[in-house]
């Protein structure tokens, strides 16, 4: 017999996730959708959709904004403001920084997937439950 070390997976991948988004960076946030789950649109084709509660940091301090019935139009401060910085932590944690200096987070959640992002040539960065991501394309490529 020999011996099997097993190591604890979630916590090894954990680590290796922690990634820049930069196809979202120097893009111009330019259209809302606000519903079920809140719909940033930016300039050159890339999207973030939030479906758990954010939180929204800025000159008048921390605002929650939670997709749903309650619409919550505090989100229309950010339009046409760029994106200077993009991240998703180890954590699962979604930050968005702008150049107004008001930053968006988003959390992981534990039970359900609390944020997306798209981009162009098929680029997908989903925040599964408990934080994991799960990527199709490259997000860190920088688009032109």
């Amino acid at each position: 017999m020999v011996p099997v070390m097993v190591a604890e997976r979630d916590a090894t991948e954990r680590r290796q996730q922690a990634r820049s988004i930069d196809l979202l960076v120097g893009r111009k946030l330019e259209y809302l959708r606000l519903g079920d789950a809140l719909v940033l649109s930016f300039s050159g084709g890339g999207q973030v959709w939030i479906e758990t509660a954010a939180q929204l940091h800025g000159a008048g301090g921390r605002v929650d904004v939670e997709p749903g019935e309650q619409r919550c139009d505090v989100l229309a401060t950010l339009l046409g403001d760029v994106v200077r910085a993009a991240r998703a932590s180890d954590a699962g944690e979604l930050r968005l920084t702008f150049a107004s200096g008001s930053w968006l987070s988003v959390p992981a959640d534990d039970d359900v997937e609390s944020w997306a992002v798209t981009g162009p040539a098929g680029v997908l960065m989903v925040c599964l439950a408990r934080g994991e991501l799960a990527v199709w394309g490259d997000a860190t490529r920088r688009l032109a």
